[in-house]
């Protein structure tokens, strides 16, 4: 396999430029600094740090939770509340799942396509992603399912749902574009994988302590396929940086 990591005029380096590098060296840690200069006119004399403490202070939260559109989720909603929990929460992390799911689809469908022009794919890989692809599908169903029997909607778009959304931004941009190697595109799977991994564990533990017994369960198969997705990608990634080494 020809490797598709080459050396070329890669000028991005501080060693490129050794005469300048000082100076550069000299401007970063003048803006890193956490106290503004004494003599600059205010209010422009804010550091990054002031700047961003004070907006987060004063900015709104990133959406919120839609009320009970049902009978049903308004019964539920309010039994929730009577056992002591927060349902909404649940909503939100349920909210979340089904965008990353959503988003995992498209991830591995843009993946099959980036695998499908590659001249020498890793072996059995295109078989793999495609079920991996499909087991993403069937994983957002089942979240919309599980939304649907506590009464809420599924299209709605919660506050976690929509900071997900943007999270997987640089991982599509990274698969999507046409100069990534396969490579680098796994390893931004692999990314995907350990954070779904991850969410999904969390919403067990939410789901249980909510009471929500049944649905941990159906959540529990979906977890064990996240953890065999991690290994394949894990794998994959291994021996596609190998087999380009050698």
């Amino acid at each position: 396999m020809e490797s598709e990591t080459k050396l070329g005029m890669n000028r991005t380096g501080a060693q490129m430029a050794p005469l300048s590098a000082p100076d550069m060296l000299a401007y970063a840690r003048e803006r890193g600094t956490d106290s503004p200069s004494p003599d600059a006119p205010s209010p422009t004399n804010l550091t990054d740090v002031q700047i961003r403490t004070t907006a987060a202070l004063e900015s709104q939260r990133v959406g919120s939770i839609p009320p009970p559109g049902t009978i049903k989720g308004l019964v539920s909603t309010t039994l929730d509340k009577v056992k002591g929990t927060r349902p909404e929460v649940l909503i939100d992390k349920l909210g979340e799942r089904a965008a990353f799911e959503r988003g995992g689809t498209r991830l591995y469908d843009a993946m099959l396509i980036k695998c499908s022009a590659a001249i020498t794919p890793v072996s059995g890989m295109l078989e793999g992603l495609q079920r991996i692809r499909d087991e993403e599908a069937a994983h957002f169903l089942l979240i919309s399912e599980a939304i649907e029997s506590l009464g809420a909607d599924p299209t709605a778009m919660t506050p976690c749902a929509d900071i997900v959304g943007v999270q997987a931004m640089g991982l599509i941009q990274t698969i999507t574009d046409p100069r990534t190697t396969v490579p680098q595109c796994l390893n931004a799977l692999l990314t995907a994988e350990l954070v779904d991994n991850a969410g999904w564990e969390l919403l067990i533990t939410l789901a249980r302590k909510s009471g929500h017994e049944q649905l941990a369960t159906r959540f529990e198969t979906a977890l064990a396929e996240e953890q065999q997705h991690m290994t394949m990608v894990k794998t994959w990634l291994q021996d596609a940086v190998l087999l380009e080494a050698t």
